[in-house]
């Protein structure tokens, strides 16, 4: 069944329903449960969880179910069959419609403990009513959610892909290039100067493809294809440690499905696995 969540920063007055509360401790979500069967905890207050809060955002409301994002009081811990995991490890195994509200929770959280105090004057920030904002009572600053716009693209050479590997990957997994656009950039000169700067290649044909939230801590996703369109790999040793072509049939360790790179990944893989039979019949 599909539930509309629709978001909102006016918290409701009373608390009579159980909510769906995303509790993050150290970037990691509550969850009850085992296996493949995950849930959120829903309930009315933290209270009946034994949990204190140093921080509740209301995020909206799912099937008309208030929605709430949370940062426990320090040194607590998971409540009696509960337990805290990455979100990485929470993907496919909650109800689909939940992940969404979690990254959204968790890029709020960080974007509220991040902007306690004006940058402007220095004064302690207050939530501004009916707004999705914090307001400084001295100066009449507005500090709004920041959302970092960042590329992500998949580069083809006939049935070929560039991935690459970070140091910063910790289990050795290769990926679609990405990186962060630059004050007076385009998305698509963004997707030029990054692969040219990580791999020294060039590109053309760019085509956007999709986005994603992605709350690590605060970024906005925006996916592209594009085509090989001369260069060799020459890697800046810093951000990638290692680039590739690889085969569709024949790929390295790759992302797992919460992001927007694996989803690039599969649609260059099922495009290609579309024309084996075809390219069969002509041999």
């Amino acid at each position: 069944m599909h539930r509309l969540f629709i978001p909102s920063a006016d918290q409701p007055s009373e608390r009579r329903e159980p909510a769906w509360w995303f509790i993050f401790l150290k970037g990691r979500l509550l969850v009850s449960g085992e296996g493949d069967r995950l849930t959120i905890p829903l309930s009315p207050g933290l209270e009946d969880l034994g949990l204190d809060t140093r921080e509740e955002i209301f995020l909206g409301t799912l099937g008309e179910r208030p929605c709430y994002a949370a940062v426990p009081a320090q040194g607590a811990s998971a409540p009696a069959g509960m337990t805290f995991l990455d979100l990485r490890q929470v993907y496919g195994r909650v109800a689909h419609d939940l992940i969404p509200i979690a990254f959204r929770g968790l890029h709020l959280l960080h974007w509220s403990q991040k902007t306690r105090y004006c940058g402007q004057c220095g004064m302690k920030m207050r939530d501004k009513a009916e707004l999705r904002a914090k307001e400084c009572p001295g100066c009449g600053n507005l500090s709004f959610p920041r959302i970092s716009p960042a590329v992500i693209v998949l580069v083809e050479r006939g049935d070929r892909c560039l991935l690459a590997c970070s140091p910063r990957f910790k289990d050795g997994f290769y990926s679609t290039l990405a990186g962060f656009a630059e004050p007076g950039e385009t998305l698509e000169e963004v997707v030029e100067r990054e692969v040219r700067e990580e791999t020294g290649i060039e590109v053309k044909d760019i085509r956007y493809f999709g986005s994603q939230p992605w709350p690590f801590p605060d970024s906005l996703m925006v996916g592209f294809t594009a085509q090989y369109a001369g260069g060799e790999i020459l890697v800046d040793g810093t951000e990638i440690s290692d680039a590739q072509w690889f085969s569709f049939d024949r790929l390295p360790k790759i992302p797992g499905k919460i992001s927007i790179a694996r989803s690039l990944i599969d649609w260059f893989v099922t495009k290609h696995q579309s024309k084996e039979p075809e390219e069969e019949r002509h041999d």
